[in-house]
């Protein structure tokens, strides 16, 4: 039975035969297609010669019957900014519906009732549906890291005759029913140049090029057991390859050129996926969610209404925030939302403080916007802005230069950075978890000892940034190769030695002892003591357990950093050795 006869008898099944014309309107076939899919049904047992079911159509219908379905709702939505930071997307509300309630209501409608939802980023949000609807919950603990491939590996035992469901998919009519012949996915009649596939005469659905063009992916999917199996199998394969772990779940879809399941072609004003913020307002400009605390401080600061509000645009995700790109007024700005966890990590207080410190000294990009309660803050955008290249001597020149010219103004705000103190701080903020490390006691006891060399041979405090890594180094491109570079995102500022922002820069960019010295040596032009070469391999030790006891804490949040925890444990332990080995048996 191929797609067509299954159309035909799936509408055979809600419908009595009349006549061909009508079942051809009914099944969306041309009536020569409905003419020899009759015939085909009828020559196979499908259909009597009045054109009814037959008992091994009935005994199809049942084999291939739905018979549950899996949401996947996982995922931070990051394109869905600002509204993600305050909502996961599946709780949208549209037209007065929220999302997901909508596709279980339409599921419960053809009769599944046995639904999965696969849970993460603000899981707990999730968990009015076992008591509202009884759905069972499943949680993807890497959904931070991982895509949704990996999520539905986290219920492939229950894929079987199964939906596969985006959580931000809002359907004008019921796309669920009680009777399926086939396997299928959903794409649109849109032409979208990130769809990786098309949908050809035979309603296949064939690879296409990046960038050429293709049916727009809805991403809803069923799978009877055949297909079922054949993904249950591709994805516990590609799951296991960390070169996979940015995949979408369809990649397990794919055989060679083309998907395992044929195309189920709907129109695309009819689904839509609500990916950004004016997806949303689009489809539902009265949506309360649209009325976000960060619009309304845009709106606020720079004195628009949310229709001039265009572009969102996510950034890169950052360590500490996240951060959005928008234009407002043919202008472009770029806003800053505190990422998870981050009100036990920075005073937002003393951070406007530092920005007060520092306001016109051609130090940064001055904010135009900052919120010492929320940490919200808003920037120009600066067009042809790189950051600086840690790899290019030149580069790193200019910013050496640029650090040290601060560290000489001995700017003052009144509160300190004290490494040691926020060791212990962020270490407090596991709440009993342990360390990653299992020597991690044995680390942290050999850094405190290097505490007594650091004080005997500090400098002066004076305003340090305390995160000069690379990423916060922007220069402007003007041509002009004199140029200096700005130091951004001063939230960790404070009173500090200023020789740790070398430390600093040495461990985000990864530097081994070698480019460490040379660090070193282009800050100190006139040429460094080994006393402080020494105290900056102490900083180095010291800030690498810092930053990988802040990565330990933002992993309890779901959030991982890869390679850079797991360097910065390093950087503690190499260069504590460094140092005792440097020292030898002298007192500390």
């Amino acid at each position: 039975m191929n797609k067509q006869e299954g159309d035909i008898l799936n509408a055979l099944y809600t419908e009595p035969f009349i006549n061909q014309r009508i079942l051809a309107e009914i099944s969306g076939h041309s009536l020569g297609i409905v003419n020899r899919s009759v015939k085909n049904l009828m020559r196979d047992g499908y259909l009597d010669s009045d054109v009814r079911l037959t008992g091994k159509a009935i005994a199809e219908f049942r084999a291939k019957a739905p018979k549950n379905a899996v949401i996947l709702a996982a995922g931070f939505g990051m394109r869905m900014v600002p509204i993600n930071t305050e909502i996961p997307k599946g709780l949208l509300k549209v037209h007065g519906e929220i999302l997901i309630e909508r596709t279980i209501r339409q599921l419960h409608a053809a009769g599944i009732r046995k639904i999965y939802v696969v849970v993460g980023f603000m899981k707990e949000r999730y968990e009015y549906l076992i008591d509202a609807f009884d759905v069972e919950l499943v949680v993807n603990p890497e959904y931070a890291s991982k895509n949704n491939l990996h999520s539905l590996k986290r219920a492939l035992k229950h894929l079987s005759n199964s939906y596969v469901i985006p959580c931000d998919i809002w359907c004008d009519q019921n796309p669920y029913r009680s009777n399926e012949l086939y396997s299928w996915y959903m794409v649109s009649d849109l032409v979208e140049n990130d769809s990786s596939v098309r949908v050809n005469r035979k309603m296949e659905l064939v690879s296409v090029p990046d960038q050429t063009g293709g049916n727009a992916m809805v991403g809803i999917c069923y799978l009877l057991e055949e297909q079922a199996a054949l993904v249950r199998e591709r994805i516990g394969v590609l799951s296991q390859d960390p070169r996979c772990d940015g995949y979408f779940w369809e990649e397990a879809l794919y055989h060679e050129d083309k998907m395992i399941v044929t195309a189920r072609v709907v129109h695309s004003a009819d689904v839509v996926e609500i990916n950004t913020y004016e997806q949303l307002r689009e489809l539902d400009n009265d949506s309360d969610h649209l009325k976000t605390d960060a619009i309304q401080v845009i709106c606020h600061s720079l004195a628009a209404v949310p229709e001039e509000i265009t572009d969102i645009t996510i950034l890169k995700k950052g360590m500490t925030n996240r951060s959005f790109l928008f234009t407002c007024k043919g202008k472009k700005y770029i806003m800053r939302i505190p990422g998870e966890g981050t009100d036990r990590l920075i005073d937002r207080r003393q951070e406007a403080l530092v920005y007060q410190t520092i306001a016109g000294k051609n130090l940064c990009d001055e904010p135009l916007y900052i919120d010492p309660e929320s940490g919200y803050k808003i920037t120009g955008f600066l067009e042809d802005a790189r950051v600086c290249d840690p790899s290019d001597k030149k580069d790193v020149e200019r910013c050496m230069g640029r650090l040290r010219a601060f560290h000489e103004m001995e700017l003052t705000v009144a509160h300190d950075f004290d490494i040691f103190r926020q060791i212990e701080l962020y270490e407090t903020l596991w709440e009993g978890i342990p360390s990653a490390y299992s020597d991690h006691p044995k680390t942290t006891a050999r850094v405190r000892a290097l505490k007594p060399y650091i004080d005997a041979h500090a400098g002066k405090k004076v305003l340090t940034h305390m995160d000069a890594v690379p990423d916060n180094f922007l220069f402007i491109e003007k041509g002009d190769d004199a140029e200096e570079p700005l130091l951004i995102d001063w939230e960790y500022a404070g009173m500090q030695d200023p020789h740790v922002d070398i430390a600093m820069f040495c461990i985000y960019a990864l530097y081994d002892r070698v480019h460490v010295d040379l660090l070193i040596d282009t800050y100190f032009p006139e040429g460094c003591s080994h006393e402080t070469r020494l105290k900056i391999y102490c900083y180095i030790a010291a800030c690498g357990l810092l930053w990988s006891n802040w990565c330990e804490y933002k992993r309890t949040l779901g959030v991982e950093f890869g390679e850079y925890s797991l360097r910065q444990y390093r950087y503690a332990k190499d260069y504590c050795k460094i140092v005792e080995d440097e020292l030898g048996g002298k007192d500390r």
